[in-house]
């Protein structure tokens, strides 16, 4: 009888009692040991980033400090404590402790942080009136207040009765007025803007055009009328908001600085306000959530260091749909193919090789290839045709071994596997069918990029290019691209692990090999689908340097999606938050503003993610449940 290997070894431990152990613990609880340190490192930076994030939006009480410098002379500054450190002297060994304020009036002071030594400090105190006041340049500001000088020229002081609700009052009229001036300037006044642009290219394809000379004039003309009149509106609107910015200056309040310099403001250049030492807990929570809305739906200002990120999320959200929109089909007709339809051999080992491949091609390559094909390529020939055209008789001709090599392939497509056919005609009719399916696809590709009859939908509008330069559709079909190895991968182990069982139950009732992938095994391999475009959301949503070259932006004027028709504008360019991260953290003037907004744009790209996914996966659970067939 042969002797079998004891899976338990005899160890003694201290009292010399001997023990067993299984082998191979040792290495169970290694592995162990490294899942939970990799768990940890991930709690821990989501941990860290969380913090920081929200602590952005949490008020901090305002001291003013009171400091001594070394020729004794005094000074005073209000600012909220950032942070208490502790540095080596360059000069000694002396450890020397300072502390980070932010001081904002960036206008008087010219910085918004200042660090000092602790020593410095000769007192410290909690004003009760000094207020922290956002506003629309130079970021926030923190002073005194002292007196309103109302429209009619009115001067109401700070000791007044109402003077809190007074102020309060005037910067809500404010910000309405504000709104209306946006809503003029974004909406109406671009709205006109459009209408004389459509006028104008109007104008230079009638110009273009082999028309009548009579009838061509009279057309301009009407044009031209209507560019007059468009004009006329904006010029009534123009001056309408006018009229509101000069409406924000009549209001002025006048406030002094710790430092004792005295300064005015208007009014309408605040955005809100608090008087940070008075505030309750339920008052800190009130701030913390104005500061939280408004900086998922303003718009950035100052270098996108202050205001919201409402465009950048919106153009991620936006983005991140129309790749997995993309993706999706193209990922699964691929991976059905692959496993259901070709003949496994070398060639399809190949393939499946190179799409392994492609999944760790740097994404850099993938925008370089977006920019040079679909860019210049794609883009270019949708705005002005052809670079080259074809002659019109080698066009036509080429046209036709499109129809031709097409016609052919299909109809040797509907006659592969006729009982009627004998063995040579069939091998002959394996091998043509390829060969004239790719010659159909050449010509056909021949006959559309060598058009000589079209000229570009947009060949007005040259040299300005429309398509022909970054947009939102090019940066998705990209990053389409650039995730397609991932679907192909999840769909074909999605589709390998439906049972062989179903598969035969559905041939066996008479269903074609379509129909039995159509109606059963299509079905059952959807939830492993989900899983392939779930992750390519959570790549292709982070992804920032293919977007760098394809359609990203620092700030976007208008959004890709808005009530104006034709309502969806592929070709317009975007924001995006992993963009707007980078942007902030590597080429903000004032980086030590931008550090706070870095870990807030930071949390909610992972909680837009996270929110993505999870209706993904939630989908995908519905499936699970629906089709029970799959392993998945």
């Amino acid at each position: 009888m042969a002797e079998t290997e004891n899976p338990m070894t005899e160890t003694r431990n201290t009292d010399g009692i001997p023990t067993a152990r299984t082998k191979g613990e040792v290495k169970v609880w290694l592995s162990a040991a490294g899942l939970s340190i990799g768990l940890l490192m991930v709690l821990g930076l989501l941990s860290l980033i969380t913090y920081n994030g929200i602590s952005v939006f949490w008020p901090k009480p305002v001291y003013e400090v009171e400091l001594a410098s070394e020729s004794g002379e005094r000074s005073k500054l209000a600012g909220e404590l950032i942070k208490t450190q502790t540095r080596r002297n360059a000069g000694s060994e002396d450890v020397i402790e300072e502390m980070q304020f932010f001081i904002g009036n960036k206008d008087a002071y010219g910085m918004a942080f200042r660090y000092f030594d602790s020593k410095s400090v000769k007192s410290k105190e909690q004003p009760e009136d000094i207020i922290v006041a956002e506003r629309m340049e130079y970021g926030d500001s923190i002073f005194y207040p002292v007196s309103l000088t109302l429209k009619d020229g009115e001067v109401l002081k700070k000791e007044g009765d109402g003077f809190k609700r007074h102020l309060r009052k005037l910067v809500k009229e404010a910000n309405a007025r504000r709104a209306k001036i946006l809503h003029i300037e974004k909406k109406e006044i671009g709205n006109v803007n459009s209408r004389i642009r459509s006028a104008e290219l109007k104008i230079r394809g009638l110009e273009k055009s082999s028309a009548k000379p009579e009838e061509t004039e009279k057309k301009v003309a009407t044009l031209r009328e209507k560019i007059a009149n468009e004009q006329e509106v904006y010029q009534e609107l123009a001056a309408k908001a006018r009229e509101l910015r000069e409406e924000q200056k009549l209001v002025v309040l006048e406030y002094r600085l710790a430092s004792g310099e005295v300064r005015t403001q208007p009014v309408g250049d605040l955005v809100h306000f608090y008087y940070a030492n008075q505030l309750g807990l339920f008052g800190k929570i009130g701030v913390f959530l104005h500061h939280i809305k408004e900086f998922i739906t303003a718009e950035p200002r100052e270098a996108n260091t202050e205001g919201g990120i409402f465009p950048a999320i919106f153009g991620t959200f936006v983005m991140t749909i129309l790749m997995a929109v993309m993706v999706t089909p193209f990922g699964v007709i691929a991976a059905i193919y692959l496993r259901e339809y070709a003949k496994q051999g070398m060639l399809v080992r190949i393939v499946r090789i190179c799409v392994n491949n492609l999944a760790g091609v740097p994404s850099i390559v993938f925008g370089v290839f977006g920019l040079g094909f679909f860019v210049y390529g794609v883009g270019s020939f949708i705005d002005g045709g052809p670079e080259y055209p074809m002659p019109p008789v080698w066009w036509f001709l080429t046209g036709i071994g499109f129809i031709g090599c097409t016609l052919s392939a299909v109809y040797l497509s509907i006659q592969t596997g006729s009982p009627l056919q004998s063995a040579e005609r069939a091998k002959i009719t394996r091998i043509a069918k390829p060969v004239l399916a790719t010659l159909g696809v050449l010509f056909g590709i021949m006959t559309l990029v060598g058009n000589p009859y079209f000229d570009g939908f947009f060949s007005n509008a040259l040299p300005t290019p429309t398509f022909g330069t970054g947009g939102i559709l090019w940066a998705s079909l990209t990053l389409s691209l650039m995730t397609l190895p991932v679907v192909i991968v999840a769909t074909e182990e999605a589709l390998a692990a439906v049972p062989r069982g179903v598969r035969e139950a559905a041939l066996a009732c008479g269903a074609s090999k379509w129909q039995m992938i159509q109606r059963v095994v299509l079905p059952s391999a959807l939830p492993g689908v989900m899983t392939g475009v779930i992750l390519a959301m959570a790549r292709g949503a982070g992804e920032v340097a293919p977007l760098m070259i394809t359609g990203v932006v620092k700030l976007a004027p208008s959004l890709p999606l808005d009530f104006e028709a034709p309502f969806v504008h592929a070709e317009r360019k975007f924001m995006h938050l992993g963009f707007h991260i980078y942007d902030l953290g590597f080429q903000s003037p004032d980086s030590e503003a931008a550090k706070p907004m870095v870990f807030a744009t930071t949390l909610l790209l992972i909680l837009l993610v996270v929110v993505m996914n999870l209706f993904a996966i939630r989908i995908r659970s519905k499936l699970q449940k629906k089709y029970q067939a799959s392993a998945f």
